[in-house]
């Protein structure tokens, strides 16, 4: 798999009551920097001290024993209670990089209930893709935990999904068991509109521990044997189960990174999805937490070589410098005199071909071509066309190639690119790519 770190293009603000608290809140979602990830940032009460950040991730979160109905963040004196929804929302719309200043000491609760208002925020500031390969944390094999009755567990997968199975005594509700690829398309039309929900018999003890002050029958499913109050009738017919999917997406967005595995869970709450995320973040499996392993400023190869199906000898690209989606990529090539076509090309005055400079070129185009599209590794990107092509000065063993391709036209499948070649600075070779899109 492959994710594109992404931001929001502009602020955008929500106001309204917290859910547990019951006390006003204002929430602005605004765009983050290249991997700065979700961080929530609180003002100040002092004067002129500057916003407290919490990052969003399972180490700044409290006992997992006291997370009752919510998952809070903390740090220091300061906390922040059901976060869980928010992280789902931009998680499952595959925002990995985000402020979220919040005036308040929990998000404002939507109006529907659900996660829909928090996804109709992100698609009021748009999504903006960054160009640089996300971190993400790959199961490598099996891990499970087990409470009593609750189950989670962790496999391997080539995406992530998450299957969830629940029940409860109201006859409504029964037993109910789901499983769904997670991806912004998925998360948008099946889970975000999953609504909260509570049992008639468990209101009682909420209030009585100071929660659910914003909970009405408005803004959550309030089941009371056999009845829905407020006559609310559910949007699926498995909608709780739908919902607690929901949770464990935000609970798990705090390994601070997507996922590529299949998480399995039963009955599970917040208490033990953040255990669980606790123990995949510290796993003494040694499990790759963070894959590829190198600080995600650039393409490093493992990168590449996740998108691209080339392998040896006809990987052609060694880093993707600088991508800007839909319009531009620079990449590298390190050229050395280990390359298998120096041998005869020529045995005692070495040149790379430039059939392979215009390959390479073709290649570093291939990156931006299948970034842009869903599920690149069941993509190729095949060669159509040359135009204009120009090679200037030789290429030789110790140069390192710098390919710069500009997005001249997209149309479906077909494209067209113009791509230069440059050494030291000097312009080597130069062409008009054609190119298309096809399914493997």
């Amino acid at each position: 798999m492959i994710w594109l770190q992404k931001t929001i293009k502009s602020p955008v603000t929500i106001e309204g009551v917290g859910l547990h608290s019951g006390q006003m809140a204002r929430m602005t979602f605004a765009p983050g920097e290249i991997n700065s990830g979700l961080v929530f940032k609180i003002p100040s009460a002092q004067e002129g001290e500057g916003p407290v950040e919490i990052k969003a991730v399972v180490e700044n979160v409290t006992n997992e024993q006291d997370l009752v109905r919510s998952t809070t963040l903390t740090k220091g004196d300061v906390s922040i209670h059901t976060v869980e929804h928010v992280l789902s929302a931009l998680a499952g719309c595959g925002i990995t990089n985000c402020e979220i200043i919040l005036e308040g000491e929990e998000p404002p609760v939507p109006a529907c209930g659900s996660a829909l208002s928090y996804v109709e925020m992100i698609d009021e500031a748009g999504i903006q893709d960054q160009g640089v390969p996300s971190l993400y944390y790959k199961i490598k094999r099996p891990v499970k935990m087990q409470h009593g009755q609750v189950e989670l567990s962790a496999e391997p997968a080539d995406n992530f999904k998450i299957t969830f199975e629940v029940h409860y005594d109201d006859p409504i509700i029964g037993t109910q068991k789901y499983s769904c690829d997670v991806n912004p398309k998925v998360f948008r039309k099946e889970i975000a509109g999953a609504r909260t929900f509570a049992m008639m018999s468990d209101v009682a003890k909420l209030k009585e521990m100071g929660l659910g002050k914003g909970g009405t029958q408005d803004n959550a499913l309030i089941f009371d044997n056999g009845t829905i109050l407020g006559g609310h009738e559910l949007r699926f017919p498995d909608e709780i189960v739908r919902h607690k999917i929901l949770d464990l997406i935000g609970d798990l967005a705090l390994l601070g990174m997507p996922i590529q595995g299949h998480i399995t869970a039963k009955f599970s709450g917040h208490a033990t999805n953040v255990g669980f995320t606790k123990m995949l973040a510290k796993s003494e499996r040694r499990m790759a937490r963070i894959y590829p392993p190198r600080n995600a400023d650039f393409w490093d190869i493992a990168s590449i070589m996740e998108i691209m199906p080339h392998r040896y000898p006809f990987l052609l690209v060694d880093r993707i410098i600088e991508l800007v989606p839909g319009e531009k990529v620079v990449g590298i090539k390190n050229v050395t005199i280990n390359e298998p076509f120096f041998q005869g090309h020529f045995p005692n005055h070495p040149i790379m071909p430039a059939v392979l400079i215009v390959e390479a070129m073709a290649q570093v185009g291939g990156v931006l071509l299948l970034s842009s599209v869903d599920e690149p590794e069941g993509k190729l990107v095949y060669f159509s066309g040359i135009d204009a092509a120009r090679f200037r000065q030789p290429v030789t063993p110790g140069d390192q190639l710098r390919f710069e391709l500009e997005l001249i036209k997209l149309r479906g499948p077909i494209c067209k690119m113009k791509g230069t070649a440059w050494v030291d600075g000097k312009l080597v070779a130069e062409a008009n790519l054609m190119s298309s899109v096809v399914d493997s």
